[in-house]
């Protein structure tokens, strides 16, 4: 086995926890959990996994995903332009409208997918015909994630000026959110930070490179070296665990660490990178996505050698051996990005 294919094993799991349907929500070790069924959140992020795959290879195996992860978005999409989330593996979804962040996560895949030049027309379309619907509920979003992501997911669309004021509106509002609550050596948008931190400065950093607003490059950068300081460590990124996170005043939970946390940290210190051309960002890039591959906590990767799948955190006891699609689709995505700025030879 070459070393491309080696570093490319984690594809063979994708289509291991992808039925006729769509991607599987979680596993049992390796093996779909066929119980907890299927989630537009992890759809939608699959999807964008699938057009990177698409566009470094041209393979119809990854084009075919595509189609697939994008009508199960079409099927989960209601007329007010939000998605339900949740459904049974017979095909009955158990929610009539899905969370403000899988709204925002949606807009994100859809806005990533339509950009990419290598997409066929009828895709586009496709995505184009979801986000019209999508655009006007924006105005009425109150998750700030949910704005994050949006924003994230508009800045591949600002061809169209309606999508501009969005951009603009949704971006203000998260640096009112930034001012409300930055006190002393506190530097963020909430009085904790939980989960999917790393959007809040990569949305701004993106809207910041179209609106050319200081106000929003500064929040960024503030924000992203708050994150900094409390997840990168001398030699490692550790990530805000999730049992307890980190409220203002108080310390930060030490485990679980998951993923997805080094997905999007890793995509927001690109877009750092991008902006500012400090090579030292790069370097924190790289470090995100070190913890994948021992590079962390525990000193111990995250890669099955057999399946090339992600297993799903660091707890306190070491590896928690699930292997579910968000975090497969979290390493498959950041090892596609950080790809395109330094070769990886091997990840084991």
């Amino acid at each position: 086995m070459s070393n491309i294919d080696k570093d490319m094993l984690f594809t063979n799991y994708l289509f291991a926890i992808t039925d006729d349907v769509g991607i599987f929500q979680h596993s049992i070790y390796g093996i779909p959990d066929l119980s907890e069924g299927y989630t537009t959140d992890d759809n939608c992020r699959a999807l964008i996994l699938a057009v990177m795959l698409f566009e470094g290879s041209k393979k119809q195996k990854y084009l075919k995903l595509i189609y697939k992860y994008l009508a199960f978005m079409l099927y989960a999409q209601n007329n007010n332009g939000k998605f339900k989330n949740f459904m049974s593996f017979n095909r009955e979804f158990l929610d009539g409208e899905g969370s403000e962040d899988c709204f925002g996560r949606c807009v994100w895949a859809l806005g990533r997918t339509s950009s990419s030049s290598s997409i066929p027309e009828n895709i586009k379309r496709s995505c184009c015909h979801m986000i019209n619907k999508a655009l006007d509920y924006l105005p009425k979003l109150n998750s700030p994630r949910a704005k994050a992501y949006s924003i994230v997911g508009l800045s591949y669309l600002t061809e169209r000026p309606e999508v501009i004021n969005h951009i603009k509106n949704l971006s203000m509002s998260l640096v009112e959110l930034y001012t409300q609550f930055k006190d002393g050596d506190w530097h963020w948008f909430e009085d904790s930070m939980t989960y999917g931190n790393a959007i809040f400065p990569w949305s701004l950093f993106k809207s910041y490179n179209i609106l050319k607003l200081d106000v929003l490059l500064q929040t960024a950068k503030e924000s992203m070296d708050f994150l900094g300081q409390n997840t990168l460590r001398k030699d490692f990124f550790k990530p805000i665990g999730c049992n307890g996170w980190f409220m203002k005043g108080k310390e930060s939970a030490v485990y679980d660490e998951q993923p997805i946390e080094a997905c999007e940290t890793l995509l927001s210190y690109l877009e750092y990178y991008e902006i500012t051309k400090d090579k030292k960002y790069l370097k924190n890039a790289e470090r995100c996505f070190k913890w994948y591959t021992g590079q962390n906590s525990k000193g111990v990767s995250l890669i099955d050698r057999d399946t090339g799948a992600c297993y799903d955190g660091l707890n306190e006891k070491g590896l928690n051996l699930n292997q579910g699609s968000e975090s497969l689709v979290s390493y498959g995505i950041a090892f596609m990005e950080i790809s395109k700025y330094k070769k990886i030879k091997t990840l084991q």
